[in-house]
Order: structure tokens, then C-alpha cells, then sequence
């Protein structure tokens, strides 16, 4: 075992178990147990028997005996403890921000926010840096190089509203496109260090910014080509879509080109879940691009639905928590710059007013200084779940972070 974020080699099995088998006391032996257990009944009032009823299960361990624990065997309890009271589910080692054992929806969305609560300083110095840079950016493409909307018709109808139609897309890729870049940008970054700063804090070990982006630097070019191929790949799952409806060009293309880009957004949602956990793979298990893409895919295969919804909520929550923090800032920007407001009102993005543009773009932000760290928390922390649940990681993890009881278990 190493201090590597990987923990362990890609899809190791869990360690073996002990080959020893504890021997069973034979009737004479019981019998002399019995007797002597007689003699030294605990005091009337403090006796807790545990769930099974009489010559069923075992009887309670002798003192110093080892105590079971999920994932392995641990140490005894601590002196006065009892034996009783966690016989049934002992709790789970918590060396850092998450318990050791398969997790729940809401363990992971908490362990992305105790990342953040651990690590502030880390976490709060690098998402405050993207959003800053990347929104002083997205604020000049929007007052420069954001193009006008083309004007539409209301009246029009037939091959003239399709054109329309097409038209105004057109124009909003193109006006999207620069904002798209940007975004991939500071995701990369976000993505590339916080995945390492979590890695560490499931471990509970402290990580500064410049520790975290020395380990991360090394994968920011293969972490690029995912973070592009992954969109690409969507699009051309839309074109291959809607291209046949569009060559018809008349009514019925049109029906037929809805048809295909609903095919195709089910076909697209379905691979981006599939290759959901690929950007952590590739971070923590160090491979190329083609195999975190299958290790992925081999992570999420038979957990689909549950990795698909803990991904929507967490997409919900964190656009919740973007619109409570930026809608009061684009009130205040419309009070403050009223031909802001009636640009964005009118669609003249090369008219929005420099006031308004300042202070939308402190919201956005705020918001982004606290969503990033969530959304690349649950996918780091989604990934190690999968791994515990199919990989017995939480063994390698006990083991890394030095837990006692596990020093020298398995190999």
C-alpha cells in the first residue's frame, strides 16, 4: 500500500479471508463454561442478552477476544465497553470525511460538503480562483463578442418558420460556444485538484493547494481529451439524430427531426452515465483515456439508475443553490442598470450595461465557488463507492490511512 489517490490497483478482488476457523468447545467443555458462567452473573438490573434466544447463535465473546467488524475484524472494544451494544451492526471506520462501507445518497452529497468544511482553505482558494478568472472572461464575451439574435418573424409559417427556427439555433451555439469553453476550462481545473483534495480527506489527511496540484498537474492532458470527448460525443449522438428530419426540410421533417432528438438525448443521457466516473478513474487510478472510459463503464454496469439519480439530484441541488445565489445579484444588477435589464429583456447581449454585467458576475461566483466543490465531490466520492461495494476498497482504504486492526491484514 502506498499514499498514491488510487489506493489500489484497478479491480482488485477483496482480500482474502483468514483460512483459520475458530474451534468449536466440545461438551465437556461446554458444560464446565456453563458452570463457571453461573458463578459470576452480573448484578440484576445490567444483564442486556443479545437478540438470539436461548441455544441459538453463539454466546457473547470472552474479553480480549477479537470483535467483528464490517469489512474485516477489528480490536476489541475499549475497557468497559460492551459487548452488546454494536452486536448487531458495529459502525464503520471513519478515518476522514466518510464511513468505510458502501454509502448512502445522503453520505456522499455530506461528504462532498465535509470535503469543503475540512479543506476550506484548499477548496475555497482554487474555486474562487476558476470562477474569477473564467467569469472575467465569460463577462467580456458577453459585452464584445456575444452576437445579436436574429429577429423572428411571429407571423411567419411553414419552410419560413423551420428557417427561423434553424437560424435562431444557429445563433445560440455560436453565442454559447465561448461560454462552453470557458466552462470546460475551469471544470478542468476544478475537476483535475479537488479529486485529489478528496482522495485525501477520505484518508483524513490534510493536503495543501500547491500538494494537491503537483499530483494533479501530470493528468490534465488526458483528463482534457475526456472532458472533450465526452460533449463531442453527445453531439454527434444529436446530429446522427436529427439529420434526417432536417434534410426533409418540410413539416414532416420536422416531427421527424423532434423524433430523432428525443432518441438521441435518451441514447446520450444513457452513455454520459456509463462514463460518469471515468474522469475519477482516470485521476486516481492513473490510465489513459480508452481505459477509464471502460473502467467506468465497468463500475456503473447493474448500478445505472442509482448512479443516474444521485447525479440528477445532485445537478438539481446544485442549480438550486446557483439560482438562490444569483437571482437576488440579477435583481440588484436590473435596479441598478436599467438598460441592462431591458438588453437581457430584448435578447441585445452586446448591450448589457457594465454595472449589470459586474454584479451578475460576482453571483456567478459566489455560486460557482460553492457548486464546483459539490458536484466534483459526489463524482470522486460516487466513484469510491462503487469501488467499496464491488471492490472491497474499503479494506485498502483502512489500511492507507494506518487504521489499527488492519496493518497487516491481507496482502
Amino acid at each position: 500500500m502506498n499514499d498514491s489517490p488510487g489506493w489500489a490497483s484497478p479491480g482488485s478482488a477483496p482480500d482474502g479471508e483468514d483460512s483459520g476457523t475458530t474451534r468449536q468447545p466440545e461438551p465437556s467443555d461446554r458444560a464446565r463454561a456453563s458452570s463457571q458462567w453461573s458463578q459470576n452473573q452480573p448484578p440484576a438490573g445490567q444483564w442486556s442478552p443479545p437478540a438470539a434466544g436461548p441455544g441459538q447463535g453463539s454466546p457473547p465473546p470472552p474479553p480480549g477476544a477479537p470483535r467483528p467488524q464490517q469489512g474485516g475484524w477489528g480490536p476489541p472494544p475499549a475497557p468497559g465497553g460492551n459487548w452488546n451494544s454494536g452486536w448487531g451492526r458495529p459502525p464503520a471506520a471513519k478515518p476522514g470525511v466518510i464511513p468505510l462501507r458502501p454509502l448512502g445518497v445522503g453520505e456522499i452529497l455530506d461528504g462532498a460538503v465535509s470535503t469543503m468544511r475540512a479543506h476550506w482553505r484548499t477548496v475555497l482558494g482554487l474555486t474562487l480562483t476558476v470562477a474569477v478568472i473564467t467569469q472575467i472572461a465569460n463577462t467580456l464575451v458577453q459585452r464584445y463578442l456575444m452576437p445579436d439574435p436574429p429577429d423572428i418573424d411571429p407571423n411567419a409559417t411553414g419552410s419560413e418558420a423551420l428557417d427561423q427556427a434553424v437560424d435562431s439555433m444557429r445563433s445560440s451555439l455560436v453565442a454559447l460556444l465561448p461560454v462552453a469553453v470557458l466552462a470546460l476550462i475551469g471544470t478542468l481545473f476544478v475537476t483535475a485538484v479537488l479529486t485529489v483534495v478528496i482522495s485525501r480527506s477520505v484518508l483524513g489527511r490534510p493536503v495543501t493547494l500547491r500538494e494537491a496540484w503537483t499530483e494533479a498537474r501530470p493528468r490534465l492532458a488526458p483528463l482534457l481529451g475526456l472532458l472533450l470527448l465526452l460533449p463531442l460525443m453527445a453531439g454527434a449522438i444529436f446530429a446522427v439524430g436529427i439529420l434526417p428530419g432536417a434534410l426533409i426540410g418540410s413539416a414532416g421533417g420536422a416531427a421527424l427531426a423532434a423524433l430523432g432528438g428525443l432518441a438521441a438525448a435518451v441514447v446520450a443521457v444513457w452513455l454520459m452515465i456509463q462514463f460518469s466516473l471515468a474522469a475519477p478513474a482516470l485521476m486516481l487510478e492513473r490510465q489513459g483515456l480508452t481505459q477509464s472510459l471502460r473502467r467506468s463503464a465497468k463500475l456503473v454496469r447493474g448500478s445505472w439508475w442509482r448512479v443516474f439519480g444521485i447525479t440528477l439530484l445532485t445537478l438539481l441541488l446544485t442549480f438550486i443553490v446557483s439560482m438562490i445565489i444569483e437571482i437576488p445579484f440579477t435583481v440588484i444588477g436590473t435596479v441598478v442598470d436599467d438598460g441592462g435589464a431591458s438588453s437581457l429583456f430584448t435578447g441585445g447581449a452586446g448591450d448589457l450595461g457594465w454595472p449589470f454585467l459586474i454584479i451578475t458576475g460576482i453571483g456567478a461566483v459566489i455560486g460557482s465557488a460553492i457548486t464546483y466543490p459539490i458536484s466534483a465531490g459526489v463524482a470522486a466520492l460516487l466513484y469510491i463507492d462503487q469501488r467499496i461495494r464491488r471492490e472491497a476498497l474499503d479494506l485498502d482504504l483502512a489500511r492507507a490511512a494506518n487504521l489499527p486492526g488492519y496493518e497487516t491484514s491481507g496482502s
